[in-house]
């Protein structure tokens, strides 16, 4: 985004930030350097309940056929008691710890090992190394861009073993479902842990740290910006991709085989799913290089907010509607099957003709068309920590004429697609939907957030200029 930059004194960088209505240059960027009551009771309540919350989830499928208020019913009414259920849970085994051990060294393998080939003989794909955007010390990490190839692979050796090899069940995920949430807990805890002890102790760059003084705070939410082992394993950048969303299109299929083996077909909800969900997985992958400039490579720090999430409630809510279909087989009508995938498609288009219109414009630092005319803009300023001045422009065109967050409303109307393939039988499918409207409402009030610290009086104008956040009209 930025277009030149030069270099200031300590008071001219006071004097400029005063002016642009702005504070310090370190509250500008990523998240808080202190924390009042309210951030930490939501904290408190995300480390206590979330863990909790994939666990009901989970279980309610393995002992209530998907029901979320069978549990409740049992516990009040004193039919069963919380033992009863724990005791039903299927334990961590040799099995599942084999296997999710060996998946995760073969994600770290392809991520680490392998350059990027696919961008030389795949028209239009950025992979190999690419740059990420300017951290708030004002480094630009590089990172090796291979995650479409770790998908391909991976991919391609899964239907090799379920065709040829017959080395494993391709239901193998849903036959150890539950004891594999304990491994994937057992990653996500041990990572995070370490994550935050990094961070005191050896950080990457001490100058892209934060500390609250609040542990709670400072270990769910991250101290160091992109802590990295070597110069090119980069946590955020794997765990975000790998080895969850690679995972995401191969939970699924084995959902697919499971129940091919259990009704003797795969109904046509269940390839509605596969094909939604493997579509925005393959675009995740795609535009992988595009991903390094969003919020969660440019603003978030590491810590279990993305550790334990990208490893235990990605892959297990996420999939919550393959799972549900296990147990429930639903065959839509023709009508009801083209038009769920109508609507998935246009949130599919929304999603990405928005991201690349945005992305456009940035490449081409403004000099393109969008629907063909030259893109409106409004130029302004931000400082990193080092004190170098950038300059940013944002678009007020396309798209993003429309609404601030408009890719947002494409993935809500994609993720209420998956939702309706369930049909309308119990509430546990649509979870998916509720989850991903409070988060991207959140991701749109955090991120305008950080852009007012960020650009001050220049963010004003532009939120003037386009005053809707998601729906052009009403919100």
């Amino acid at each position: 985004m930025a277009a030149h930059q030069e270099k200031k004194t300590s008071e001219e960088r006071k004097h400029k930030s005063i002016q642009n209505g702005t504070r310090t240059s370190q509250v500008q960027w990523g998240r808080a350097w202190e924390v009042d009551w309210f951030s930490l009771a939501s904290i408190l309540f995300l480390l206590i309940f979330a863990p909790l919350i994939v666990y009901y989830f989970i279980m309610s499928c393995d002992q209530y056929q998907c029901s979320l208020l069978d549990p409740l019913i049992d516990l009040l009414t004193g039919n069963k008691h919380l033992s009863d259920i724990w005791n039903k849970t299927p334990t961590l085994t040799c099995r599942a710890a084999g296997i999710y051990t060996l998946w995760v060294a073969f994600q770290v393998s392809l991520y680490v090992f392998i350059p990027d080939f696919c961008h030389k003989f795949l028209p239009g794909y950025v992979g190999g190394v690419q740059e990420g955007a300017v951290t708030p010390a004002g480094v630009v990490n590089k990172y090796e861009i291979n995650g479409l190839q770790a998908w391909i692979i991976t991919h391609v050796l899964w239907f090799a073993n379920a065709y040829y090899f017959h080395c494993f069940s391709p239901t193998i995920i849903f036959d150890n479902w539950i004891p594999l949430l304990w491994c994937a807990n057992i990653l996500g805890y041990a990572v995070s842990t370490f994550a935050m002890m990094k961070g005191y102790f050896f950080p990457t760059n001490a100058k892209d740290c934060k500390f609250t003084g609040n542990f709670f705070y400072d270990y769910m939410m991250g101290i160091e910006f992109n802590p990295r082992i070597g110069k090119w394993f980069d946590f955020k950048l794997f765990f975000n991709g790998r080895p969850g969303i690679v995972a995401w299109t191969l939970i699924n299929l084995s959902y697919a085989a499971k129940q091919q083996e259990l009704y003797g077909q795969v109904t046509n909800s269940m390839i509605l799913v596969n094909v939604l969900q493997g579509i925005y997985v393959l675009d995740f992958f795609w535009n992988e290089a595009w991903y390094l400039k969003t919020i969660d490579i440019c603003h978030d720090h590491f810590g279990w907010y993305l550790g334990w999430g990208d490893c235990v409630w990605l892959p297990y809510l996420y999939t919550l509607q393959g799972l549900y279909l296990v147990y429930h087989p639903v065959q839509l009508c023709t009508a009801n099957a083209i038009g769920i995938l109508i609507l998935g498609l246009i949130g599919y288009y929304i999603f990405r003709m928005t991201n690349h219109q945005k992305d456009l414009f940035r490449r081409t630092n403004g000099n393109c068309k969008i629907w063909g005319k030259k893109p409106e803009y409004i130029e302004c300023s931000y400082m990193s920590v080092d004190g170098t001045k950038y300059y940013s422009k944002l678009m007020t065109s396309g798209f993003w004429g429309w609404a601030r967050h408009f890719n947002y409303t494409g993935d809500l109307l994609g993720s209420l697609a998956y939702c309706l393939t369930c049909g309308f039988e119990h509430i546990l499918p649509y979870f998916y939907i509720v989850y991903m409207t409070i988060l991207l409402t959140h991701r749109c009030i955090r991120d305008e957030h950080r852009c007012f610290s960020k650009y001050g009086k220049d963010w004003k104008r532009y939120t003037a200029a386009v005053p809707y956040r998601l729906i052009p009209g009403i919100f």
